[in-house]
């Protein structure tokens, strides 16, 4: 094999190993990040509980389940793929899951018991509204289950790679741009 050859595909191997990494490494902490939360699983475990949940209503278990489902997935996953570089404490990421979850699937209950209690079956509330409550939702997922980041601030760091302090301002701007990305899948995996 002629050496030019032998390097680009050295160069090939080590480029696709790079993309690996990204998506199987946590950038904070470069802990594997467990395979059902890496952000290419994100898709599609979360497409089937978003089909399952915009369902017409059944039982109140039809309703519940995939409500259930889809926000613990999507607070783990917020979780998970959230900053580490704050000191965070088991019970505290367990306690604030717990909450957004019970909240979560609360808020996205609401327009299907009114669609049973009230008997509405005009395509705005069969089709428009739980779209938009699920897409506004998601957001405040991400918003409440990162809500240590502004809070606590992340790490700023200069061009070494050395931590030069933590900025609550960063947190709360990452923690924004987060929350316009997950409204829009949301959105997008409903059409």
């Amino acid at each position: 094999m002629e050496p030019n050859v032998r390097f680009w595909i050295t160069e090939c191997q080590v480029q696709e190993a790079w993309k690996r990494s990204l998506s199987t490494v946590h950038p904070d902490n470069s802990k594997l990040i467990p395979g059902p939360f890496r952000p290419a699983a994100l898709l599609p475990f979360t497409a089937p509980m978003v089909f399952l949940s915009m369902l017409p209503v059944k039982s109140l278990k039809s309703m519940i389940l995939p409500q259930v489902s889809f926000y613990t997935y999507s607070t783990v996953f917020n979780i998970v793929n959230g900053n580490a570089s704050y000191d965070r404490r088991p019970h505290e990421s367990i306690l604030l899951g717990a909450g957004v979850i019970a909240s979560s699937t609360f808020f996205g209950l609401f327009p299907r018991l009114l669609q049973v209690r009230f008997s509405l079956n005009s395509i705005l509330s069969r089709n428009v509204i739980p779209v938009i409550i699920l897409a506004q939702l998601s957001g405040m997922n991400v918003v409440a289950s990162r809500s240590l980041e502004p809070l606590r601030g992340i790490e700023v760091m200069d061009k070494e790679g050395s931590v030069i302090g933590y900025s609550r301002k960063a947190g709360t701007k990452v923690g924004g741009r987060t929350t316009w990305s997950c409204k829009l899948l949301a959105f997008w995996a409903k059409n």
